[in-house]
């Protein structure tokens, strides 16, 4: 009952004269082992549930898995590698984490009742974990699948086939050859009434290793799995459908508002702000359901590709059955997808018109009250220019007094002097004396 997990093993020091290693380094070499497959004895059973595992701590995980027999001492340091496989007398537990969900992998043998011949046996009838330690698995459950891997001639295909039906107790199946005929594998893609799918792989005894078993289930529970998280973002495209309509039927009204001039800037650029909230939280919400829908998506094409199929004659091909149904779905979404990327776009390039309109609006404005501000200071000017010139007059005929009183003075003092005539004469003088200091002050004011 040890547990084996590939990234916790220590690494070895590097010989040889190596430069010091990068933190990394031995991180991502091991990365390539994270994932391992196991080697299954056939004929075997794998029960396989995959829970989403939002909200969920790896702690809680740890302590699940401590209440498997022998394993209360399990150092929550053996889950940092996101691998973990327990092995027991009879039996193997995996754990396995990933982004979005946590896969739990039960390996033992196929109970003796629940061969090829048997009629939609009871594979939980002898269960290597209890039913309350399952039942029990921190998370949301996307996916329960019973894969049987049981021995198998592949040479009378039609009563193989005729077992199959029988042994998965469907009228319809879909089933594929895998890699160049080296097995079977066949299935429903449904639900039964205890939540778990069924998959039967059949496999000739005399070609089939235990690793090559080992990777036939591998593929097969990562191709459902992955089709199930890919099929996530389709709820929330067919949601969202109905928001965005609405979103670009308000974008085309607005626009037309905007080229009829129908509504005030204020009153357009409210709604445009308003819409482009809506429409920036529906990217924040969903964006990362989208990207990560076209990654499972992409994931399950390469898991496709890996099983290497032919067909079986009368049936449908796994890779087939999947993409004809996975594809409306995943076009559905990378549409919704573009949608709200488009309306985003068109947002912004609608506020950008009303900007524009809006700063030639306040450039018209600033014009005109640079217009008037002109006009205020020439007649500021033009005032100024009256006033100097009645100060002038004013200046010279306080100085034309001061000369009159002056020459009134010399003749009361004997001078033999006219004071009015002298006035009289000094007016122009004064006059260009004032106005020649007038102008030097001016002057020295625009030097």
């Amino acid at each position: 009952m040890n547990p084996d997990s590939t990234l916790n093993a220590p690494a070895l020091a590097p010989s040889g004269p190596l430069p010091p290693d990068d933190d990394l380094r031995v991180a991502l070499h091991n990365e390539v082992h994270s994932r391992p497959s196991a080697r299954i004895r056939l004929p075997a059973l794998i029960v396989y549930v995959a829970v989403l595992n939002e909200g969920v701590t790896r702690e809680t995980e740890c302590e699940h898995l401590r209440r498997l027999p022998g394993q209360h001492a399990l150092p929550l340091q053996a889950l940092n590698g996101n691998f973990l496989r327990l092995r027991f007398d009879d039996h193997t537990v995996k754990w396995e984490r990933h982004t979005e969900f946590t896969g739990y992998v039960i390996v033992q043998a196929l109970p003796l009742d629940a061969g090829l011949g048997a009629r939609a046996p009871a594979l939980m009838s002898q269960p290597a974990v209890s039913p309350d330690w399952l039942r029990g698995i921190p998370g949301r459950t996307v996916a329960a699948i019973q894969l049987a891997m049981v021995n198998a001639e592949l040479t009378d295909a039609p009563a193989l086939m005729a077992q199959a039906h029988q042994w998965l107790g469907l009228r319809t199946l879909v089933a594929s050859q895998l890699g160049n005929g080296h097995s079977w594998a066949l299935t429903g893609f449904q639900i039964g009434a205890d939540g778990f799918e069924r998959m039967l792989v059949v496999a000739p005894p005399a070609t089939t290793t235990e690793a090559r078993a080992g990777r036939i289930a591998q593929r097969l529970l990562e191709l459902e799995t992955y089709r199930l998280m890919a099929l996530r973002g389709l709820p929330v495209a067919k949601a969202l459908g109905p928001v965005l309509t609405e979103a670009e039927g308000e974008l085309a009204n607005i626009t037309a508002r905007l080229e009829n001039k129908s509504a005030s800037d204020q009153e357009l650029l409210d709604t445009l702000v308003a819409m482009a909230a809506r429409v920036e939280r529906a990217t924040a919400e969903h964006a990362y359901r989208f990207a990560a829908t076209r990654a499972y998506d992409t994931l399950v094409g390469q898991r496709i590709a890996e099983l290497r199929e032919s067909p079986i004659p009368g049936t449908q091909k796994l890779g087939e059955f999947m993409q004809r149904r996975l594809s409306p779905a995943m076009a559905t979404v990378a549409a919704t997808a573009q949608r709200l990327a488009s309306l985003s776009g068109r947002i912004e390039r609608t506020s950008a018109l009303l900007r524009t309109r809006v700063d030639i609006a306040t450039e018209v404005q600033n014009q005109q009250l640079l217009e008037k501000l002109t006009r205020g200071q020439e007649m500021q000017l033009r005032l100024q220019s009256t006033v100097e010139g009645l100060s002038i007059a004013a200046i010279s005929y306080y100085v034309v007094s001061l000369l009159l009183y002056g020459g009134k003075a010399l003749k009361g003092a004997g001078v033999p002097l006219n004071p009015e005539i002298a006035a009289g004469v000094l007016i122009p003088l004064v006059l260009w004396a004032v106005w020649r200091t007038t102008r030097r002050i001016h002057q020295r004011f625009h030097t």
